[in-house]
C-alpha cells in the first residue's frame, strides 16, 4: 500500500514529509492506522544527529496510537478494528538473560535498535525512493500507517481518546516508572521533578499517587510550573538553586529522597547540584537523554559515599511497556490520572511536525500531539 510518513535522509537535518511503499505484516506482525502521535523530545534528539548510531533514511516517532487493520499470520490476540498504543522501547524476545530477569526493557534486542528494521527477520516493510527505510524504535510512528511487530501493540479500550493516550507510550510509561520503579517512591517521601515536559508532568503525578509528603518541580518556564502545580506539585521554582532553598527549609534540612531529572536535554554539570538536593541514601534518578559524546559530569565523591547517595539511570521507567501502559489506561479510567493536562496542544497533519517541535522548544507546550487521521 502507499501511505504517508516523515522520514530522515542522511545528510538532512529536517523531516521530509512523502509518500511512502509499505509492504503488507509478515507473520508475527501488525499495520496500523495511526491516529496521533505524540512529539517527544527523543524525535528531536534523533534530527539533530543525538542517536549517531541510528540508521537513515528513518521514520521518526516512538509514541504512537491507532487501529489496527490488517494481521499477519500466527497473530491471534490481536485483532483488526481493535484500538491500541504503541510500546517502547522494543518488543522483547522473552528468552534473554534481561528477560528472564523480568527486564524486558533492557532485552538483547535493544543491540539491533539502530538498525531499525522488523525484528522477526531484519527486513523492512516501509520503503521510499527505491530504498529501504528503517523506523525509529522499531515503530516510526511519524507515519499514517506502520507496521510493527505485534509484542508492540497493546490494545486499549475504544473510548479511551488516542489522540491522548499515544503519549501514555513514552511520556507516561516513563514519569511514572521513573517514579514507581526506578526511584521506589514512598509514602511520606520528598520529590523534587526537574523539568516539566511530557515526562516531568507525569512524574509529579505519580509521585501524587505514590504518596509523596512533598513534591517541588524545577522549570525555568511560568507555564510550565504553573501546569505542575494543577497536577500536584506543592511548590514550583525557577531553577536547582531556588529548589535547594526550598528543600532545606521544608526538610529542616534533611532533603528530598528523590530527585528525577527530566530536562528536555540532559546536562551533566547539573548532576552535583541534583545531588546536593537529596540526602542520605537519597536517589538522583536520570531520566533525560544527553548527549552522545558528554562523557564529564562533577559530583562530590565524598557525599556520594559518606551518605549513601546514588545516580542510577532511566529508560522507558524501567518498566516492560505492555504493563506500564494497561496501569495507566486503567488509571486512567478510575479517574486517578489526568491525561487532559499532559496534551496541551495538538496538530492537524505531518507538517506541523516543525511547528510542534518549536513550541515545545519555546516552552508553550508539555505535549504536543500530531493528528494523523
Amino acid at each position: 500500500m502507499r501511505t504517508r510518513a516523515a522520514v530522515l535522509w542522511p545528510d538532512r537535518s529536517q523531516w521530509s514529509i512523502e509518500e511512502i511503499t509499505l509492504d503488507p505484516p509478515a507473520a508475527g506482525e501488525v499495520l496500523v492506522r495511526m491516529v496521533a502521535t505524540g512529539l517527544c523530545h527523543s524525535d528531536h534528539h534523533l534530527l539533530d544527529g543525538g542517536y549517531p548510531g541510528a540508521r537513515r533514511p528513518v521514520i521518526g516517532g516512538h509514541e504512537g496510537a491507532g487501529v489496527v487493520e490488517a494481521v499477519g499470520a500466527g497473530v491471534h490476540a490481536i485483532r483488526p478494528g481493535d484500538h491500541v498504543v504503541l510500546s517502547v522501547p522494543l518488543p522483547p524476545c522473552g528468552a534473554c538473560v534481561a528477560c528472564l530477569d523480568a527486564l524486558p526493557y533492557l532485552c538483547e534486542r535493544g543491540a539491533l535498535i539502530g538498525q531499525g528494521f522488523q525484528i522477526s527477520d531484519g527486513t523492512a516493510r516501509h520503503h521510499a525512493r527505491g530504498e529501504d527505510l528503517s523506523v525509529f524504535v522499531f515503530l516510526g510512528t511519524f507515519a499514517e500507517h506502520t507496521v510493527v511487530n505485534e509484542a508492540s501493540c497493546v490494545v486499549v479500550d475504544p473510548a479511551l481518546p488516542l489522540e491522548a493516550a499515544c503519549t501514555i507510550a513514552c511520556a507516561g510509561v516513563t514519569g511514572w516508572g521513573a517514579v514507581l520503579n526506578t526511584a521506589e517512591v514512598r509514602a511520606g517521601d520528598t520529590v523534587v521533578v526537574v523539568g516539566v515536559g511530557g515526562i516531568g508532568a507525569n512524574a509529579v503525578q505519580a509521585a501524587r499517587f505514590a504518596g509523596a509528603r512533598s513534591i517541588v518541580a524545577v522549570d525555568p518556564v511560568p507555564f510550565k510550573r504553573g501546569v505542575a502545580k494543577r497536577l500536584g506539585a506543592d511548590i514550583a521554582v525557577a531553577s536547582l538553586g531556588e529548589a535547594a532553598t526550598v528543600v532545606t527549609d521544608m526538610t529542616a534540612g534533611r532533603m528530598a529522597n528523590t530527585v528525577v531529572m527530566a530536562m528536555a536535554v540532559g546536562d551533566g554539570r547539573c548532576t552535583e547540584a541534583a545531588l546536593s538536593l537529596v540526602g542520605k541514601r537519597g536517589r538522583v534518578v536520570v531520566v533525560n537523554v544527553h548527549p552522545a559524546d558528554e562523557n564529564t559530569a562533577t559530583i562530590n565523591l565524598r557525599n556520594l559515599q559518606s551518605l549513601e547517595k546514588q545516580v542510577v539511570g532511566c529508560l522507558a521507567g524501567s518498566w516492560d511497556g505492555r504493563k506500564g501502559i494497561r496501569f495507566l489506561a486503567d488509571l486512567h479510567r478510575a479517574g486517578r490520572y489526568d491525561l487532559d493536562s499532559i496534551v496541551t496542544r495538538t496538530y492537524d497533519s505531518l507538517a506541523a511536525l516543525p511547528s510542534g517541535y518549536r513550541d515545545q522548544a519555546e516552552g508553550t507546550i508539555i505535549r504536543g500531539v500530531l493528528r494523523l487521521s
